[in-house]
């Protein structure tokens, strides 16, 4: 008897301890409390490190790093070019955070800024690898491609919001090592890059548009009456959807940061890009008397990366007490973009 007791009243206390009145008192909710309000505080801290855009980097150094080529070492003609390609999507891949635009799970899935940022360097990176493969690594339309750039330029167009099976993240990797093996032939004298100004034209057609575009969306910030102007200049041209004559644009407010960031990420992936082509395309830009176009549309860009002092994309209209940051950067990519017009009529004419 005097076991089963003993038995018992320890299975009592056992059972007891599971008791939520005993947690209670024990402390559990102030611990679960405490370990909720941690949580919190990480992901905020972690989405404000997260949300630091890369700076530009040096393109030329980049290269010689990529290659191990010191001081004074002559680089191969389109490898600076190729470096700046492979370490625009590295900076994708190795920022802080990683790539987040595909991420599922906070902090990454509550953020918006940053993955705009994202998608607007990655549409130059498929622009610019698609250049690479067709015409830059070609002599003419009949020639082979690379096989290293045809592989790059097809993992670089997976689905950036793909998160298995395959991740995209590791698709892009995938194709930044295609490029960095391009490099390596380059360096060995196994293939080709051709600087030309034939090429850097169909180079700069695709930036024209992209700009062009980038312009239009951060103009719409500001409700608009845009004129139909999509068949001027053809009597007999025609179109599928005839719009109306006039017709208002305006940018939902959700989607104004969304749009700006985007911009900030093109205009970051086009300044790298027209600095490796200020070097692997100087020879072609002097005699075209060009080379002064380039930097001017650089610095524009350059201008159009400066910091973000306000915690939110401000939205005022016309010249109101407040500033509109979309507008603002509106007037530098429009005179990147004018710039950059010029730029194509001179290496056609020049």
């Amino acid at each position: 008897m005097p076991v089963i007791k003993k038995t018992a009243e320890k299975s009592k206390e056992v059972l007891g301890y599971y008791n939520p009145k005993v947690w209670k008192e024990k402390g559990l909710k102030w611990t679960l409390g405490l370990f909720t309000v941690t949580a919190i505080i990480a992901v905020f801290v972690l989405m404000f490190i997260w949300s630091d855009e890369p700076e530009p980097f040096d393109v030329v150094e980049n290269a010689r790093e990529m290659v191990g080529a010191k001081e004074g070492d002559t680089l191969a003609v389109g490898v600076v070019t190729a470096a700046t390609l492979s370490r625009m999507m590295s900076t994708l891949l190795d920022k802080p955070g990683g790539f987040i635009e595909n991420d599922k799970m906070p902090p990454g899935v509550l953020m918006d800024n940053i993955p705009n940022w994202e998608f607007g360097v990655l549409t130059h990176i498929r622009d610019f690898s698609l250049a690479m493969r067709d015409d830059l690594s070609r002599s003419q339309s009949q020639s082979s491609e690379n096989k290293n750039l045809v592989k790059a330029q097809i993992r670089f167009n997976i689905d950036s919001e793909k998160w298995m099976l395959p991740r995209a993240e590791g698709e892009y990797n995938a194709g930044r090592k295609k490029v960095d093996a391009y490099i390596k032939e380059l360096m060995e004298g196994k293939a080709s890059f051709y600087a030309r100004a034939d090429n850097l034209r169909s180079l700069l057609n695709k930036i024209q548009k992209r700009l062009g575009s980038v312009a239009q969306n951060l103009s719409s910030s500001v409700g608009r009456t845009h004129i139909n102007i999509d068949l001027a200049g053809d009597k007999a041209a025609t179109e599928a959807n005839p719009a109306p004559d006039e017709h208002y644009t305006k940018t939902s407010w959700f989607e104004i940061d969304n749009v700006f960031y985007e911009a900030r990420g093109q205009t970051w992936a086009i300044l790298q890009i027209l600095k490796a082509v200020e070097v692997d395309f100087a020879a072609v830009l002097k005699h075209k008397n060009a080379l002064a176009s380039v930097r001017q549309i650089i610095r524009e860009l350059e201008a159009a990366q400066q910091p973000v002092w306000s915690p939110i994309i401000l939205n005022g209209h016309g010249f109101g007490f407040v500033t509109n940051h979309s507008l603002v950067m509106a007037s530098y990519v429009s005179r990147a973009n004018a710039a950059l017009i010029d730029l194509k009529n001179l290496l056609e004419n020049g």
